[in-house]
């Protein structure tokens, strides 16, 4: 009799795990396209869509998704978890996993994402439990385009031209793209130095610029004959809704 109970035990436990598997592989979660949003405290939102279908004989419970978001130097700038109790056998369901990114931790390493198109790498890990038993994990990486809000940032050589007796007006063109999927609103504050390091001027300007579009404006000094240099440099500083950054650098002359 223990022979046989033995037994019936080992074929109840290989027909639990086949059961088991089955149901692992009858389980199946899509990530749909990142989407990018603003928050209302001006944040990033990135949000995920996540379709989850359970075909198995079971009940999947503690449903966990965690995902990091790295600059291409490895650095963690994001993450955020979600959580789904249960998921029942033959049940389908569709969630979004969210997490927020502050673009000035972005730019502690550099003003890349600033200026040029790049990527974010995303590492994501997720847990469940089949049948409050069989503990599953599964991990994956991969990355997703990032579109710099000041792609092809530009400052052309300065056009002078005789204001009154004492100054100049030294307009400035200045032009970029919009490669983000949010729109840009704030303010570019432009100070010119002459070729002895000596601030002449600075103006300010304002932008409110739509996703995917370009920038062209112009930014006018009015500028003291005895300062003005035909060389020199500009400073630039961005202050935006989502982020703050400068001075960047631009010789001209």
């Amino acid at each position: 009799m223990i022979g046989l109970a033995t037994a019936f035990c080992w074929i109840f436990l290989l027909a639990f795990f086949v059961s088991a598997a089955y149901s692992v592989e009858n389980l199946r979660f899509d990530f749909g396209e990142l989407q990018m949003s603003v928050t209302s405290d001006n944040r990033l939102l990135l949000s995920l869509p996540i379709s989850v279908e359970n075909k198995g004989y079971y009940n999947v419970d503690s449903f966990n998704i965690t995902t990091e978001v790295s600059d291409l130097n490895g650095s963690i700038i994001s993450s955020g978890s979600t959580f789904i109790p249960i998921i029942r056998k033959d049940d389908n369901l569709t969630d979004f996993h969210n997490l927020t990114l502050d673009i000035n931790d972005l730019l502690e390493n550099g003003s890349d994402y600033l200026f040029n198109d790049s990527e974010l790498c995303i590492d994501q890990f997720v847990g469940f439990r089949i049948a409050e038993v069989i503990p599953v994990q599964v991990a994956t990486n991969f990355s997703v385009p990032w579109g710099a809000p000041f792609y092809n940032f530009t400052l052309t050589e300065p056009r002078i031209e005789a204001f009154n007796l004492t100054h100049f007006r030294v307009s400035v063109p200045l032009s970029f793209e919009n490669h983000a999927s949010f729109n840009i609103a704030g303010n570019i504050t432009v100070k010119i130095y002459n070729s002895t390091e000596a601030l002449v001027d600075q103006e300010q300007t304002t932008i409110e610029v739509a996703q995917y579009s370009p920038y062209n404006g112009l930014v006018e000094f009015y500028v003291l004959m005895t300062e003005f240099t035909t060389s020199g440099h500009f400073e630039v500083y961005f202050l935006t809704q989502l982020f703050n950054y400068g001075p960047m650098v631009i010789p001209y002359g």
